[in-house]
């Protein structure tokens, strides 16, 4: 239960997209070191476990040879048994019977041992798949947290880089909203407001003179009406003496 528990945290740790991880993360660089250390301590769990499997694998092999080797035995003990019930049967000796005996639990328990032998050998079949799995899975943990170190600048950098180029889209989508050239024209046009009434009020002081002088012009001319106007009135006058 052990072995496979830790053999699915290998899997999730060698399928694990790291990259997406880091680009989805709030602080790159923490979960980078997070997971140098996942990797570590799974590493230091998976050494334990295959070191365990190989342990019970040779614990196995052991108990394997051994009930092979006593299958062997009772097998001898059995032909042995065997032989000597016939010696003692063509010498019409009685322990012919006990031999014989004898000779059937010999083999009873050479069948014994063979069972053994073939539940060891299907558990050796599988703990030897177990471990394979395992001691691969640790040596692409091993080579996964390697490259991970290697490239731990360079993952923080591009994380980091991303999160600078998302600023940068943040602020030109804000300066695109509130456009900040809308103030100097805001500006601009209170400036040109107050030129324009500048040279409104030039205007204005500018024809009033102009008034002036053109009640001034005005004035000598209705002067001059009016000396016209007596000098016509004196022609008449000037004819009626010279006629008299």
């Amino acid at each position: 239960m052990a072995q496979t528990t830790i053999l699915g945290r290998i899997g999730q740790l060698i399928r694990a997209n790291v990259n997406s991880m880091l680009d989805g993360a709030e602080d790159p660089e923490k979960m980078l070191d997070q997971l140098v250390r996942d990797f570590t301590n799974n590493i230091a769990e998976a050494e334990e476990a295959v070191a365990m499997t190989v342990g019970n694998l040779r614990l196995l092999e052991d108990d394997h040879r051994e009930a092979k080797q006593a299958g062997v035995d009772w097998g001898d003990k059995a032909s042995a048994a065997a032989r000597k019930a016939d010696e003692t049967r063509s010498q019409g000796t009685g322990d012919a019977d006990r031999y014989e005996e004898l000779a059937k639990i010999a083999i009873r328990r050479q069948i014994s041992f063979e069972g053994q032998v073939k539940t060891f050998e299907t558990q050796i079949t599988q703990q030897r798949e177990l471990t394979e799995k395992l001691k691969d899975g640790l040596d692409k943990l091993r080579i996964k947290r390697e490259e991970l170190l290697s490239k731990r600048d360079e993952l923080v950098g591009r994380a980091k880089m991303a999160a600078a180029q998302r600023q940068v889209q943040q602020a030109v989508r804000e300066v695109s909203v509130m456009d900040p050239t809308s103030e100097l024209n805001r500006f601009e046009d209170r400036i040109r407001r107050e030129e324009a009434m500048a040279r409104g009020m030039e205007e204005v002081a500018s024809s009033s003179i102009e008034e002036e002088f053109a009640a001034l012009d005005s004035g000598e001319d209705e002067a001059e009406v009016e000396a016209r106007l007596a000098e016509i009135r004196q022609v008449p006058a000037l004819q009626s003496g010279r006629t008299q």
